[in-house]
């Protein structure tokens, strides 16, 4: 990867409904736009992503989303109001920050929830976007998040067991993205710090399917841990707002623009078929299916194939 960077600018954007969205630019002020939309719903844009980008040729934009990262307010703060956190305001807030930094179009870097928050983004602002680079992709619709909250139990009984009983006995059988969602917002702190130590658990054991697997260190901290645990139940209980299908359905808007998918073989909390019609559906995206590696981008050749992808479009006009 590259020299790590830092940014020559950045402030907080206010989007209304008393949010304020953290960005920050780096790299090369004339070189070519891009945008990088992280995972979670939650996780933050932190430095590392950064360095996926040639400096020398790549004007990076990093966006920590609505109530994550350094944006304010914060979720995990007892009394925030998260009504106004939806796929659409997310959406909105991109196409804000474009204008206020003059670009005309940018190239996409996402991965996850990024990768399903990319392509509705560019479903609906085509003419803004250059390219996409997207990683361990999702749709999160209803049928992947039944999936990562039902069905990975097959895979993980015990670890999923746990997971079901965190929720009241009335609610196990219904949306548990939800039910958990609802405990995370308990007027009582110590329910609230239970279901997110729960949830978090849970997270980190679906990703355990490939040889380079690491427990996530960022959830010993309770704050993320509860920050993260209410943007993810909150946008999985409503299947991101969007609906089923849709981005598969409308990929054709996607002509025109080049697309390169990245998903580990072994990604089976997120299979990779939702990649593989995310590619058949998009004339101009190519798919690479990476054997042995899972989740995200710990494997080396997920790695490799990021920065290919981001060093050819660098040449790009």
């Amino acid at each position: 990867m590259y020299p790590a960077i830092e940014p020559y600018d950045h402030g907080l954007l206010d989007v209304g409904d008393g949010n304020r969205v953290y960005w920050e630019v780096c790299g090369n002020p004339d070189g070519k736009p891009a945008l990088v939309v992280h995972g979670g719903p939650g996780s933050g844009a932190g430095a590392w992503w950064r360095r996926y980008f040639d400096p020398a040729k790549y004007k990076v934009v990093l966006v920590d989303q609505r109530n994550c990262g350094r944006s304010t307010p914060d979720a995990a703060q007892p009394d925030v109001d998260l009504s106004t956190n939806t796929t659409a305001h997310l959406i909105a807030d991109f196409e804000q920050l474009r204008k206020r930094l003059g670009i005309e179009k940018w190239l996409l870097l996402g991965a996850s929830w990024g990768a399903t928050l990319g392509l509705a983004y560019a479903e609906q602002h085509p003419e803004a976007i250059s390219e996409m680079v997207l990683f361990s992709v999702t749709n999160t619709t209803r049928r992947e998040v039944e999936w990562i909250t039902r069905d990975m139990g097959r895979i993980f009984p015990a670890e999923w067991a746990r997971f079901r009983d965190g929720v009241p006995a009335d609610q196990r059988d219904g949306n548990l993205a939800l039910a958990y969602s609802r405990l995370l917002h308990d007027a009582d702190p110590s329910v609230r710090e239970q279901a997110a130590v729960n949830w978090c658990a849970w997270e980190d054991t679906h990703v355990r399917t490939h040889p380079n697997w690491q427990p996530d260190t960022r959830f010993e901290d309770p704050a993320l841990r509860l920050r993260l645990a209410r943007l993810v139940t909150r946008y999985w209980g409503h299947a991101a707002w969007l609906d089923e299908g849709v981005l598969e359905r409308e990929a054709g808007k996607l002509a025109g623009i080049p697309g390169v998918l990245i998903h580990g073989r072994l990604d089976i909390s997120s299979p990779a078929d939702v990649a593989w019609r995310m590619a058949q559906a998009w004339p101009d995206a190519e798919l690479h299916l990476v054997e042995q590696e899972g989740h995200g981008a710990g494997g080396d050749r997920t790695r490799e194939l990021i920065l290919q992808a981001l060093d050819r479009f660098a040449l790009r006009s």
